[in-house]
C-alpha cells in the first residue's frame, strides 16, 4: 500500500514569532514541510468563549495574550510564506478547503536546508532578538516570583507586598525595554554564534536591582 503523508500538528498559541521560528528551523534542519494556520479572533469573542470553558482563565490573561500575540508577517518573513490567517468565528467549508490547499502546498515544497539569503538573515536576526527578550522576560518573572515568596516568608505586610510587586514589575518592564532598544547591537553575533546569550547581563543586573528594592522593605 502507498504510504500516506505524516502530519505533525502543534496546537498551541505560539504567540511570539520566535516560538514559531524554532519549529521552522527544525523543519529546515530535516528538510521537512512547514506551514502555519493563524486563527484571528476578536478579543471580545475570546473573552466570551473563555467564560464558557469548564475552567476559564482570568480575563486578564486573555487581555495580556491579545497584546503579546504576533501575527504571521508574510511580507517581512519569507519563512512564514506558507501561512493561512483565518477569521475565527465559525468554521466554513471554504476554510477547510483553504487548509487542505495549504497542507498540499507545504508537502510539495519542503524547507531546504541551505535556503538562506540576506533578507532571511535579517529576519532571523530580528527573531533572535525577540527570542532574547522572551527569554529575559521569563527569567525575570521567575526572579520576581521567588523574590515575592522570600519577602512573604519574612512577614512583610500585605500592603507593602503589593507595593513591592508593583516596583518589581515596573523594574522588569524598564529592563526589558532597555533590552529591546539595544537588542540590534547585542544580537549582531546571534546568528553566527547561537550559543551567545545577550540576555544574561540584563538578567544579572535585574536580579541585583531587585535585591536592592527588596531591601527597602525589610
Amino acid at each position: 500500500a502507498a504510504s500516506r503523508p505524516l502530519y505533525l500538528i502543534l496546537d498551541d498559541n505560539f504567540y511570539y514569532q520566535s516560538m514559531r521560528h524554532e519549529v521552522y528551523q527544525l523543519a529546515r534542519k530535516y528538510s521537512l514541510s512547514f506551514c502555519q494556520v493563524f486563527l484571528e479572533c476578536p478579543l471580545e469573542c475570546c473573552l466570551q468563549r473563555n467564560r464558557l470553558r469548564s475552567h476559564p482563565l482570568p480575563d486578564q490573561t486573555i487581555h495580556l495574550m491579545a497584546k503579546k500575540i504576533e501575527m504571521p508577517d508574510l511580507k517581512k518573513n519569507t519563512w512564514e510564506q506558507n501561512s493561512l490567517i483565518l477569521k475565527c468565528f465559525d468554521c466554513t467549508s471554504e476554510d477547510n478547503e483553504q487548509i487542505i490547499r495549504l497542507l498540499a502546498t507545504a508537502l510539495e515544497n519542503p524547507v531546504k536546508q541551505n535556503e538562506e539569503n540576506t533578507e532571511q538573515k535579517e529576519a532571523d536576526r530580528a527573531i533572535c532578538a525577540a527570542s532574547t527578550v522572551h527569554q529575559a522576560d521569563q527569567t525575570c518573572r521567575r526572579i520576581i516570583s521567588q523574590t515575592m515568596k522570600d519577602a512573604k516568608d519574612k512577614n512583610i505586610l500585605p500592603s507593602e507586598m503589593k507595593s513591592l510587586a508593583e516596583e518589581l514589575n515596573k523594574l522588569k518592564a524598564e529592563f526589558l525595554q532597555d533590552l529591546r532598544q539595544g537588542s540590534d547591537l547585542k544580537n549582531q553575533s546571534c546568528i553566527q554564534n547561537p550559543c551567545s546569550d545577550p540576555a544574561t547581563s540584563v538578567i544579572s543586573s535585574f536580579q541585583h536591582e531587585a535585591a536592592n528594592v527588596v531591601n527597602k522593605y525589610i
